[in-house]
Parts: structure tokens; C-alpha cells; sequence
């Protein structure tokens, strides 16, 4: 190289932490650049669709995707999970030890089923359905279970009632205990959820006093005393998220979120966006869902390209309009909302509702298909005015 030459600048390293809905779209949309590295880290080698995850116990689904499927070519896929972050030095550290240097970081962890510790007995005999491995389990203790066996499926919400629907349907007895059942319906979704639940045999317990208290090898044991027969009992009751960020002494919210400015960027750092589930924009984030997780995993990455292009970056903006709930193969229900997540009383039941959630399934896994063939086409609709839902929330917004 002669000394009027200059060196070619060397490309932007970036580090995607977790393969899930959000981390496989940042990593797809960061390759609209050609001077960019993009190195995704996932302990799993395959992507889990875990809106199918109740699919997978019955065999109707096996949840999964190749990688090559949905990642594009060029990011550098390692099989690891990530131990620790040293913001100051901007590594990852891995669980196998190996180290990944990086000028951004995408934190998408996602989010995780969790089984209270408090309620004695839950963590040894409850049966968590939040990620590959446990789903894999409970089919596997399901199988060594006569059909007519009872199974108490705790939690009412949306993962609740779809794991409740798929279990009943191929014949399984389930009762499923929960404070109320959809509780983020509006009343009319929640009848039409409620109708199918019970054409399909499953017994509801709801209430403050169906509160599980404990849990047996069994039975379940509720707070007002009564004691339900349950020979595999099913915990859906909550999520939380990974702990890497608080282990890594980044800031975040009481549930372990990151907490971000609105632009996705963290607050104490701005090499470090986050996406998904364990992001918390202005404290303030978005449900947890797959619904939101494309459109902030687009977002983040957007942020990080607008930083090394030195072009202004936009404010977060996530539509939620609509939750879609598979009532067995045969049913479902699909709840409209406005943007702000709040729910209107429009549904769509019955088989309608089942055909729009399995496409809604599949054109998920087909975003990213095409954003990983063409990065930067996935587009997403405009959500409600965040300044609105912070000043109502008397949230003051991150900048």
C-alpha cells in the first residue's frame, strides 16, 4: 500500500443477542448495509416459534425452523447463550466462554415462563410452556399419561387458554384455574373464548379464591382449600424475562427488562439498543408478544443504522391491534384493539378466527423469511401517539 492509500475502514461489528422473533429481525434488517459484521447468538441452533410451543405437546406442530430458513446468509450465526456484558470494553462474554467484541449490541433476550418459588411445590411439580425444552418435557410426561388422567392447567391469559384448548381437543380432562379467564379480552371475546373452552370440555375454575396455594405431585391445592386432582398439573401463570442485563449492571425495570430511552437505546449506553420482550422504552413497554416483537426488532436495528449513517433516528412506534387466540385446531378467537392495546368489543370466532390465526402464524415466520431475503422490506403500520400514552401513564419519556 502506497502512503497516499488509506487503509479501508473496517466494518462495524454487531452483536445480536438472542435468536427469537425480534433478534432474527434486527439481525435480517442490520444487513441492509455492506460494511456491517452481524453476529446473532442463540443457545438453541434452531428458531423456535413459540406462538406454537402448545403445538409441539401435541404433536400438531413441531415449533420449529431451520436458521438457513430465516436468517439472512450473511450474519454469522453462534450457538451459545450469553453470560455476561462489559459495557465499558463492549463484549459479550458466552456461556462457553468464548468472547464477541462489538461496536452496538441488539439486547434481545425475549421473555420466559416463570413458576413462583412462593407457592410451595410449584417449582418441583408444575410444568412451565414458555420455550423449547419445557415443551418438549411436558410431552413427554403427557405421553407416560392415560388420556382420561386430570391435568390442572394454571393461568388464564392467552398462552393459558391456547395450551387448555390444544390439550382438550385431542381428549385430554383439563380444568383450567385462573383468576379470570382472557382476562385482556372484552366481554364479548372473552364469551366467544369461553363458549369454545367449554364445547371442548374443559371444566373453569375462576375467582380470587382459585388461586393456586400449592402444588402436588397429584393434585393442586387451592386457597380456599380445595384440592384438585391433577396427575400433570400446567403453569402459565406469568412471564418474566432473562437476568443478563441486571447481572450485567445495566439498568432495568422491576420486571428485568432494559430500560431504553424511546428510540430503543439504553440509558446508559448507546452502543446497546434493545428489542422484544426485555425491552422497556421509557419504563413504559410494549406487551409482550410476538405482535410486537417484529416490529421492535425492525426498529432497533433502524436505530443502529440511522447511528453509524449519522442520520436522525426515529422514536419508537408499535400498533397492537389485535390479539389472536387458536382454540384447538378447530376454533379460535381473534380480539380487535386500538393501537394503544386497548380492545374494542369486535372479535372474530369460530373456524373465521382459527384460519386468521394460523396465517397469522405463518406470515409471521414469512416476515422474516422475506426480510432476510431483502433486508429492509418488512414494513409495519404506524402505532398511536407514544407521548399520549406516557403523559397518560405520567410516564416521563427517555430521551
Amino acid at each position: 500500500m502506497s502512503a497516499n492509500q488509506t487503509r479501508p475502514a473496517a466494518p462495524t461489528s454487531i452483536v445480536v443477542i438472542g435468536g427469537g422473533y425480534a433478534g432474527v429481525m434486527a439481525a435480517n434488517r442490520l444487513m441492509t448495509r455492506d460494511d456491517v459484521r452481524v453476529t446473532l447468538t442463540n443457545p438453541r441452533a434452531q428458531f423456535v416459534e413459540r406462538i406454537r410451543l402448545h403445538q409441539l405437546v401435541t404433536d400438531s406442530d413441531d415449533a420449529v425452523e431451520d436458521y438457513a430458513t430465516v436468517l439472512n446468509s450473511g450474519v454469522r450465526l453462534v450457538v451459545d447463550g450469553a453470560h455476561r456484558i462489559d459495557a465499558a470494553a463492549r463484549r459479550v462474554t458466552l456461556t462457553a466462554g468464548d468472547i464477541l467484541d462489538y461496536d452496538y449490541l441488539v439486547y434481545a433476550v425475549g421473555s420466559t415462563g416463570s413458576v413462583p418459588a412462593s407457592v410451595p411445590g410449584a417449582a418441583e411439580f408444575a410444568y412451565p410452556l414458555s420455550e423449547l425444552e419445557q415443551a418438549r418435557r411436558l410431552r413427554e410426561r403427557l405421553a407416560d399419561v392415560p388420556m382420561k388422567a386430570p391435568i390442572v392447567e394454571v393461568g388464564g391469559g392467552l398462552t393459558g387458554i391456547e395450551a387448555a384448548s390444544e390439550f382438550a381437543e385431542t381428549g385430554r380432562h383439563v380444568t383450567l384455574v385462573s383468576g379470570m379467564v382472557g382476562p385482556s379480552l372484552s366481554k364479548p371475546g372473552r364469551r366467544s373464548v369461553v363458549k369454545r373452552l367449554t364445547k371442548l370440555g374443559v371444566a373453569m375454575v375462576e375467582g380470587a379464591d382459585a388461586a393456586v396455594s400449592a402444588v402436588g405431585p397429584d393434585h393442586v391445592v387451592l386457597a380456599d382449600g380445595r384440592v384438585l386432582a391433577s396427575a400433570v398439573t400446567v403453569w402459565t401463570a406469568g412471564f418474566g424475562v432473562p437476568g443478563l442485563a441486571a447481572a450485567s449492571g445495566l439498568t432495568t425495570d422491576a420486571a428485568g427488562r432494559l430500560v431504553t430511552d424511546e428510540t430503543l437505546t439504553s440509558v446508559d449506553d448507546v452502543r446497546i439498543v434493545a428489542a422484544g420482550d426485555a425491552a422497556a422504552p421509557s419504563r413504559l413497554p410494549y406487551r409482550m408478544s410476538c405482535q410486537a416483537s417484529l416490529p421492535l426488532g425492525a426498529q432497533a436495528a433502524n436505530t443502529i443504522l440511522s447511528r453509524i449513517a449519522g442520520t436522525p433516528i426515529a422514536d419508537v412506534s408499535v400498533p397492537m391491534s389485535a390479539q389472536c387466540i387458536s382454540l384447538g385446531r378447530g376454533g379460535g378467537t381473534l380480539q380487535f384493539q386500538h393501537k394503544d392495546d386497548t380492545v374494542t368489543n369486535v372479535y372474530i370466532g369460530g373456524r373465521a378466527g382459527a384460519f386468521i390465526k394460523e396465517q397469522v402464524c405463518r406470515y409471521t415466520v414469512k416476515w422474516l423469511r422475506g426480510e432476510a431475503a431483502k433486508p429492509g422490506s418488512y414494513t409495519s403500520l404506524k402505532g398511536p401517539d407514544r407521548a399520549a400514552l406516557l403523559a397518560e401513564a405520567k410516564v416521563v419519556p427517555v430521551r
